[in-house]
């Protein structure tokens, strides 16, 4: 056994599940508002990347300036969706608004061929070193940006639940609409807020991974891999999203270790998550930190 490979592996897993991490966060995000699992938030992804790839071409703005404006963009965006296409179906069946979401989802991946082509485009250089050496490991620069990025909003999100007003009010939201609204809290704009913040946090994802792979159709792909964190931790829980994905990340290095090494079935990098979900599903169908709902019978 290679333990020098398998540390790498280990330590590219945690970095790539904190990214899965705040992806989930963003699936939790919306859920805990609303009621609603927001299947187009892959193609949030895949939008924030190629405005911010625009933006970078196009415009030739520098990274940091490309990306400040994809974040405003994508608040807006995250807005004006929740306001124009969804708020309208407040009231009606939850599957009604699962659906119009998978139609967003469909709806954004075509136009965004449409614009921008079916191939995959680079990112401009960002870094001036692509590697660098972290305790004797070698790690890409933007994954150590994309764990500092990731640190960050997991930070955040505990401040903005705990101590913001905002944060408060989502709270109470996601706990009982009717009282919150009996209690002065505006719920359409909570509704509004959790899906800009969404839309922001995938957004940053998005142009991570953009950046490692370049941009592309297959990024909406996340929306449906990062899945398996947000079932795994709980659909309600904000720190089982984050301990989710920590465990898909290392699990998909894991899982290509062990196949390369020993069981050559091929592609188990992509296919162990969704293993390790049909076991959660079959074992503890709430996840490891959901709320267990109870109903009278």
């Amino acid at each position: 056994m290679d333990w020098s490979l398998l540390l790498q592996l280990t330590l590219n897993g945690l970095i790539v599940g904190a990214l899965y991490g705040v992806v989930a966060m963003s699936f939790v995000l919306i859920y805990k508002a609303s009621q609603v699992v927001n299947f187009a938030q892959g193609e949030f992804l895949l939008v924030g990347a190629w405005v911010c790839w625009w933006m970078l071409t196009e415009w030739q703005l520098p990274f940091w300036a490309g990306f400040l404006f994809t974040l405003a963009f994508m608040t807006l965006f995250g807005i004006i969706l929740q306001v124009v296409v969804l708020r309208p179906l407040i009231g009606e069946p939850v599957i009604s608004v699962i659906m119009a979401t998978i139609g967003l989802g469909i709806f954004f991946q075509a136009l965004m061929k449409w614009i921008f082509g079916v191939f995959a485009k680079p990112f401009p250089p960002i870094f001036t070193t692509e590697r660098v050496n972290l305790l004797g490991l070698e790690v890409q620069t933007v994954y150590l940006l994309s764990l500092g990025i990731s640190v960050l909003i997991m930070v955040g999100f505990a401040w903005f639940f705990t101590a913001s007003k905002h944060g408060l009010a989502m709270r109470a939201t996601a706990f009982d609409q009717q009282v919150a609204q009996s209690l002065g809290v505006s719920v359409p704009k909570v509704f509004a807020m959790s899906w800009a913040i969404s839309a922001v946090v995938s957004a940053v994802a998005g142009v991570v991974v953009g950046v490692v792979n370049g941009v592309s159709s297959s990024l909406s792909f996340y929306g449906i891999k990062v899945f398996p964190a947000v079932i795994l931790g709980g659909l309600d829980s904000v720190v089982g999203a984050v301990l989710g994905g920590l465990i898909v990340g290392v699990l998909e290095n894991w899982a290509q270790y062990i196949d390369a090494g020993w069981l050559n079935w091929g592609n188990m990098y992509s296919i162990a998550p969704f293993y390790a979900l049909i076991l959660i599903l079959l074992i503890k169908p709430y996840g490891l930190f959901g709320t267990k709902n109870i109903e009278r019978v």
